[in-house]
């Protein structure tokens, strides 16, 4: 299982949110980049980020944090976040991100979503963000009407091959990840799942290992040093 420890982006800072309030955020660093060193020196291969003010209006604000980040690190790099349109996806990956994540247009733009999976293959991901067992979308502000494991059968269908699938009442909450929903996931579908949200221990991780889940990413966890990255990666035995 690979292990993908989190920077979440705020005004050019590495910042955490708690259940995906944008009222109680945290800042961890003004230097990102210093962050994403850290990650590889623990022997991160992958990465995943989230520019939290994309997610809310669909631009790139932190684009130059970004490339900073992935000239710093030299890993395989994720990022998610207000990715709405064939312009922001192909500026992503001019700078070296690895697989963009399309979160609301996924939803709400079923077409972009084909044309996108059409022409970047296994370069798009989708974030599948889960409210009480529906898709949220807007940086988690909004709750759709569509059921989610309904929409994660979909996107197989149409050739996405990865999901990041987060549980938003487990984020930044430390209590565990949802593993009966990853558990069912990795049952019924083929595509490449990653957990998100709750991954607060090594059992956890362990758990998530157990049930062939391709990811887990590590956020708050990382942060407030209740699991060791360096571990983390070697628990899941991510290669």
């Amino acid at each position: 299982m690979k292990i993908f420890p989190a920077i979440d982006l705020f005004d050019g800072k590495a910042v955490r949110l708690y259940k995906g309030d944008y009222s109680q955020m945290t800042v961890y660093s003004e230097h990102p980049e210093e962050i994403a060193l850290d990650f590889k020196n623990q022997g991160a291969k992958y990465m995943h980020v989230v520019d939290l003010e994309g997610a809310k209006n669909g631009d790139t604000p932190n684009l130059e944090t970004i490339k900073k980040i992935v000239s710093t690190a030299d890993m395989f790099v994720e990022v998610g976040g207000g990715i709405r349109s064939m312009e922001v996806i192909e500026k992503y990956l001019s700078i070296g991100v690895n697989r963009v994540i399309l979160g609301t247009a996924a939803v709400t733009d079923g077409d972009f979503l084909i044309e996108a999976v059409k022409k970047h293959g296994d370069k798009i991901a989708v974030g599948v963000d889960i409210k009480d067992g529906f898709v949220a979308i807007k940086g988690w502000t909004e709750k759709s009407t569509l059921n989610a494991f309904d929409f994660m059968k979909k996107l197989q269908e149409i050739g996405v091959k990865t999901v990041i699938c987060t549980d938003i009442s487990k984020d930044g909450a430390m209590k565990g990840a949802n593993y009966e929903l990853y558990k069912k996931l990795s049952e019924e579908l083929s595509i490449d799942i990653i957990a998100s949200g709750g991954v607060s221990d090594i059992e956890g991780i362990k758990i998530l290992k157990d049930n062939d889940l391709y990811g887990a990413i590590i956020g708050k966890a990382y942060y407030t040093k209740a699991v060791s990255l360096k571990e983390a990666i070697e628990v899941a035995n991510d290669n």
